[in-house]
């Protein structure tokens, strides 16, 4: 049986461990530039994803804001017209004759009231300016 005939081959381990590999300094530095470009190419991305969510996130608030807005328009309307149908004089009239056992003045009933309109305010002051000697009332 020759070598050739095994199916495997025996190996010699060598020992390595005293040859000690330079560092490429070029190759380092396309390295670091390489993964520093990645990174600013994966942050562009990102904030770029992170804009297309917040635009996309406003879009979904606007629609639902402008249903509640909708919904606002719609129960004012109806208060409105609700209060207006509670103001209406024939309906104050109903209650305060029914339930409130009110009745309509007669002509006999009624007084007119004046009103007293107020007095208009005076015209501009007069200042008098009078002369006197001093204190010890001598007279110009």
């Amino acid at each position: 049986m020759t070598r050739l005939d095994l199916d495997f081959d025996i190996k010699r381990e060598i020992h390595n461990s005293p040859i000690i590999r330079e560092i490429d300094k070029s190759r380092q530095r396309e390295l670091w530039r390489s993964i520093f470009i990645g990174v600013c190419l994966v942050a562009v991305v990102l904030f770029s994803a992170w804009q297309n969510f917040q635009l996309l996130s406003h879009g979904y608030e606007i629609v639902e804001l402008e249903k509640q807005k909708a919904t606002e328009l719609e129960l004012n309307r109806h208060l409105r017209l609700e209060i207006e149908t509670l103001r209406s004089p024939g309906r104050i009239e109903k209650i305060a004759i029914q339930e409130l056992d009110l009745i309509t003045p007669g002509l006999s009933d009624a007084q007119i009231l004046e009103r007293v309109s107020p007095t208009p305010p005076p015209g501009r002051s007069v200042l008098a300016i009078r002369e006197t000697g001093g204190l010890s009332g001598q007279q110009p």
